[in-house]
C-alpha cells in the first residue's frame, strides 16, 4: 500500500500534529483563537482543534489555512508547496545529468534527491528518484540494484493509477529481458497493456512505452507477428505524445520489426529520425544505440565497410559513457562484421575477452537490451521464465539492495567493463560461442566448434530466442553431418525444428488487448 502522510487528519496522531501546527502559526501571527476562527467558526473549536482532540474537516482547514496566509497542503502537510517543484526540477536536472554526462553523477543526484522527497514525506518525488536510481544502474549493468529501485518505485505507488506505475513497470520488464528471462519480460509488459486498455486507462504515453519495450523480447522469442503489431500500434499512438524522448526510442524499436521484415531502407530511414531527436536532446546513450543499429542494417545489406564504422562510434561512445551494460554487446555484433570481412583473428581476439571476463561490479554487471541494439523490453529461474502465478524469477530481495535508502555503486564507480554470462546478456553470450564456433569451423577445428555451439544452445535455451536457437541447431547439425555422425545430426536437426515450428506460440499466452477503437 502507499505511504500515508504524517499529518493525515483521518488519525488521531495526524489531527494533533495538525493542531500544534495551527497553534505555532496563529502566535507567530498574532492571532486570538477568536481572530483566527470567526466568521465561520468559534474560538472554543479552534482551542480544541489546537489540543488535538478535534479532527477538523476539509472546509474548516482551508478557512484556517486562508486566514493563516499558508497553502491548505502546508497546513495539512507542514510542507512548503514550493519544496516539491524544487524537488521536480531538480529530478528533471538528474534525468538530464543521466542523458547527457555519466551514469555516476546522475545517481548521486538521484541518491540526495531520494533522501530529501523521503525527509518531508513527498511520496512521488521519493519513486520518480528511485525510477531514476534504477535506469542508473540498470545502464552500468547492475541488474539486482536496477529490479530493487524499480519495485521499491512500484511498493510506493501501489495505490496510484498504473499510468502512474508504468515507468518502473517497464524498468523491472527490462530487467528479466536483460537477464535473458524473456517470457517474464513479456508477461509483465502484456500485463500492464491488458490493465491499461480494460480499465479504459487510455494513456497514450504509457501504452508507447510498453509496447516499444516489448518489440525487443518478441523478436528475440520469434514473435516477429506480435513485435509488428506492436511496432504498428506504437506508430499509431505517436501522433498524441508530446515526449520527443518517447518518440525517438518507439522509431528506434519499430526499424527492429522492419529488419526483421528485410525492410531495410525504411528501418535506416527510421533511425535517422530517433538519431536526429538524439541529437538533438543530447540523450548521448540512445545516440549509441541508433549507430549501434545502423552498423547492424548495414551488415543485413552487406555493406560491412559502413557496418564496422557505425559499431565501432557506437561502441566508443559507449565506452566512454561506461555503459558497461551495452558495450561487451556491440563488439559481439563488430566481432561478427569483422569475421565476416575475412579478419578472424581481431574477432576472435575480441571475443574471447567478453566471456573470460569477471563481472566489474560483482554477478549483476552485464547483460544488454537486443541482438540489434534495440530497445528492450532490462536471477534466472531454473526454467528461465517466471513462476506459474506470474510472480518474478528469483533475484534478490530490495531490502537487500537497497540499505539505508542507498546501494552498491561499485559498478559504477569502477567503469569497468562487464562479462557476458547466462544471467547477464545471454543472447549475446549466446551469439559470441556461435562466432567462435564459425570460426573454429573455419580453421577445420571441428571440436571445438562443437564445444562453442552446445555452450550457446545452452545458454539460449534458457532464454527463449526461437531464431537463435534454429539456426544453432542446423549449425551443430551441419557439423555433425559432415562428421559422420548422422543420427546426432538428426537430433540436432529435429530439435532445431521444434523451435522453428511456431515462433512465439509455444511460450506465450494470448495477445494482449489492444487499444479502444484500434
Amino acid at each position: 500500500m502507499g505511504e500515508r502522510s504524517a499529518g493525515d487528519v483521518r488519525t488521531a496522531e495526524g489531527a494533533a500534529e495538525i493542531g500544534r501546527r495551527v497553534l505555532r502559526l496563529r502566535t507567530e501571527r498574532g492571532f486570538t483563537q477568536r481572530q483566527l476562527a470567526e466568521p465561520a467558526y468559534t474560538a472554543a473549536y479552534v482551542s480544541t482543534l489546537e489540543s488535538g482532540k478535534v479532527r477538523p474537516s476539509e472546509a474548516a482547514l482551508r478557512h484556517l489555512a486562508e486566514r493563516l496566509g499558508v497553502s491548505y497542503e502546508e497546513l495539512t502537510t507542514g510542507r512548503d508547496p514550493r519544496d516539491a517543484i524544487r524537488l521536480r526540477a531538480g529530478l528533471t536536472d538528474a534525468r538530464k545529468a543521466l542523458a547527457t554526462g555519466d551514469a555516476e553523477e546522475a545517481a548521486g543526484r538521484f541518491q540526495e534527491l531520494m533522501a530529501e522527497a523521503e525527509r518531508l514525506g513527498l511520496r512521488d518525488e521519493r519513486a520518480t528518484a528511485l525510477v531514476g536510481l534504477g535506469d542508473c544502474v540498470l545502464e552500468t549493468g547492475e541488474l539486482a540494484a536496477a529490479r530493487a529501485y524499480y519495485e521499491a518505485a512500484e511498493r510506493l505507488l501501489a495505490d496510484e493509477p498504473l499510468p502512474r506505475r508504468v515507468p518502473a513497470i517497464r524498468g523491472r520488464a527490462v530487467v528479466h529481458f536483460l537477464s535473458g528471462e524473456l517470457r517474464y519480460s513479456c508477461y509483465l509488459l502484456e500485463s500492464a497493456i491488458d490493465e491499461l486498455n480494460a480499465s479504459g486507462l487510455h494513456d497514450p504515453n504509457a501504452l508507447l512505452l510498453l509496447y516499444t519495450a516489448a518489440i525487443a523480447p518478441y523478436m528475440d522469442m520469434g514473435a516477429h507477428a506480435r513485435a509488428a503489431r506492436s511496432a504498428e500500434l506504437a506508430l499509431s499512438l505517436a501522433p498524441s505524445v508530446d515526449d520527443p524522448g518517447l518518440i525517438a526510442r518507439m522509431h528506434r524499436g519499430v526499424a527492429r520489426t522492419l529488419i526483421a521484415e528485410g525492410r531495410t531502407a525504411e528501418a535506416d530511414a527510421s533511425l535517422a529520425k530517433a538519431q536526429e531527436l538524439y541529437e538533438q536532446l543530447r540523450i548521448h546513450t540512445d545516440l549509441a544505440h541508433c549507430h549501434w543499429m545502423r552498423g547492424y542494417v548495414h551488415a543485413q545489406d552487406g555493406n560491412l565497410e559502413r557496418a564496422e564504422r557505425e559499431l565501432r562510434i557506437a561502441r566508443d561512445m559507449l565506452a566512454s559513457k561506461r555503459a558497461a551494460l551495452y558495450t561487451v554487446q556491440v563488439e559481439v555484433e563488430l566481432a561478427d562484421v569483422l569475421r565476416r570481412r575475412g579478419r578472424t583473428a581481431e574477432a576472435e581476439a575480441l571475443l574471447l575477452p567478453l566471456l573470460r571476463r569477471p563481472p566489474a561490479g560483482g554477478a549483476d554487471s552485464a547483460g544488454g537490451e537486443d541482438s540489434a541494439g534495440g530497445e528492450a523490453a532490462d536471477g534466472v529461474a531454473a526454467d528461465g521464465e517466471g513462476s506459474a502465478d506470474g510472480s518474478a524469477p528469483g533475484g534478490p530481495a530490495a531490502d537487500e539492495v537497497i540499505a539505508e535508502g542507498g546501494v552498491s555503486e561499485r559498478g559504477i564507480a569502477e567503469g569497468g567493463i562487464a562479462g557476458l554470462t547466462a544471467e547477464h546478456g545471454a543472447v549475446h553470450a549466446g551469439g559470441a560461442h556461435r562466432l567462435l564456433g564459425l570460426i573454429a569451423e573455419e580453421r577445420g577445428d571441428a571440436r571445438t566448434a562443437e564445444e562453442h555451439y552446445r555452450a550457446a544452445l545452452a545458454l539460449l535455451e534458457r532464454t527463449g530466442a526461437a531464431g537463435d536457437l534454429a539456426d544453432l541447431c542446423r549449425l551443430l547439425g551441419d557439423l555433425l553431418r559432415r562428421g559422420g555422425r548422422v543420427e546426432a545430426a538428426m537430433d540436432a536437426y529435429r530439435r532445431g525444428l521444434g523451435h522453428r515450428a511456431a515462433p512465439g506460440t509455444t511460450t506465450l499466452g494470448p495477445a494482449p488487448a489492444e487499444p479502444p477503437g484500434v
